[in-house]
């Protein structure tokens, strides 16, 4: 009798229709619904990079254009695109190549050789170390790198530059937050280039004006012996949920870099969850 109505039992536990219903991380994760992590965000306009790690089959695409004039330098205007793919293992692809518009000529064995054009192909990689995409404390690697041989001549690079930063973000009540990003990068591979590696720190604020407009606001510095600081400042919007539209400004305030200004614009949309 005992084993009829233990095997009764297991039958019943194993059917369809009595099943005990599981939570998924997202039902269990009481932030998932926060403002801060479901509203499009982006690896632009300023120096620091988000924390945030597409999930798998979503796509983003960032695009801007930059002009910087003042300080020591000529004024450039400078366009790029990022393409982010969220892959699976909580891992993101990406590639992003910069147009500059104008820029110095210097003159080569081979002639004259104008340093506009497209630069170098960059591409990388974002690993997430949170324990899911929602989480208030976000924290993530990105490593990428310059590709030798793409990008116009004058540009063109002969080596493999890499890079690689942390990525920190801390949500601040349901719609502010806190990003900081820790990196270094170098322009070859030899023990002298990483000796003339560049150093870079960045902390940024962001937060809502409305339902649909925000602000962002960073402090930054690179550089290794001398140290260039400066600040950006911006707003976007969102016209739909997928888009996001900004406009900054920045200034660098010490280093080599002093006095010089930015302003840019640019645009994010996504596809996919």
């Amino acid at each position: 009798m005992r084993k009829t109505t233990l095997l009764a039992a297991a039958a019943l536990l194993g059917s369809p229709g009595l099943t005990l219903a599981q939570n998924t991380p997202d039902e269990n994760n009481p932030n998932v619904d926060a403002p801060f992590v479901r509203n499009i965000r982006a690896d632009r306009p300023g120096q620091t990079v988000t924390a945030q790690v597409l999930r798998p089959g979503r796509f983003q695409v960032e695009t801007g254009f930059q002009r910087q004039f003042g300080g020591v330098g000529l004024a450039q205007s400078l366009s790029a695109a990022t393409l982010r793919i969220g892959f699976f293992n909580s891992m993101e692809l990406r590639v992003s190549q910069p147009y500059f518009h104008n820029g110095p000529a210097r003159v080569a064995e081979a002639g004259r050789v104008d340093s506009s054009g497209w630069a170098p192909v960059v591409v990388g990689a974002k690993f997430m170390l949170s324990p899911n995409y929602d989480t208030r404390t976000q924290v993530a690697i990105l490593v990428e790198s310059a590709v030798p041989g793409t990008g116009s001549a004058g540009l063109r690079g002969t080596t493999w530059g890499p890079g690689g930063r942390l990525l920190v973000s801390e949500q601040l009540g349901e719609r502010f937050g806190l990003e900081a990003n820790f990196g270094f990068s170098q322009r070859g591979l030899t023990t002298r280039d990483i000796e003339k590696g560049q150093f870079l720190g960045t902390l940024a604020f962001n937060g809502p004006l409305s339902e649909k407009a925000g602000f962002f606001v960073e402090a930054y510095g690179y550089g290794r012996q001398s140290l260039t600081t400066g600040t950006t400042a911006g707003v976007y919007f969102r016209p739909i949920p997928a888009m996001r539209l900004d406009i900054t400004a920045g200034q660098a305030v010490s280093g080599l870099a002093a006095g010089t200004s930015t302003i840019g614009a640019g645009l994010t949309f996504k596809v996919g969850k």
